[in-house]
């Protein structure tokens, strides 16, 4: 009985952050990383890491992926976001990742220069499920990390 008295406070305290379908209710929250394709510092310019950031919130946005929180750093990305309930971690990344390498090479054409193949991201990636509790901590990790990588932005 305990138990369930704790579910439904918690329920009650974040019911509408919850997403809703016809036969389920819930939120689906990770915290992602990956890297540029052989580590490159391919966001070492200002203007790339906007570039950058802009490109994966758009992907996200075209595929219902709700970023909590994003850095993009000159060699990986970093960030907690929402996927649907209906989408699989590994598909949320497989989206992401094919969709703003496209949007970015669309944009940026001399990094063809460098990914003379059209593939921005490397193979690997990381994942973790979180909950209300660990999300906050984790968004803070997210947001420091240019002090905590000592991160130099090029401006021009």
């Amino acid at each position: 009985m305990q138990k369930q008295i704790l579910v439904s406070e918690s329920y009650e305290a974040n019911k509408e952050k919850y997403e809703r379908g016809d036969h389920y209710v819930g939120v689906s929250m990770w915290e992602f990383e990956w890297c540029p394709k052989y580590r490159y510092k391919m966001f070492r310019k200002w203007k790339y890491r906007k570039l950058g950031e802009a490109c994966i919130r758009r992907a996200a946005s075209e595929y219902k992926i709700r970023w909590i929180e994003l850095n993009v750093q000159p060699n990986h990305i970093h960030g907690t976001a929402a996927i649907p309930m209906t989408m699989s971690p590994s598909k949320a990344l497989q989206l992401l990742k094919g969709r703003s390498s496209y949007l970015f090479f669309r944009n940026h054409e001399k990094a063809r220069l460098r990914y003379p193949k059209g593939h921005l991201w490397a193979r690997g990636k990381f994942g973790a499920s979180l909950g209300f509790i660990q999300v906050d901590v984790v968004n803070g990790y997210v947001r420091n990390q240019d002090e905590h990588h000592g991160t130099v932005w090029i401006m021009e």
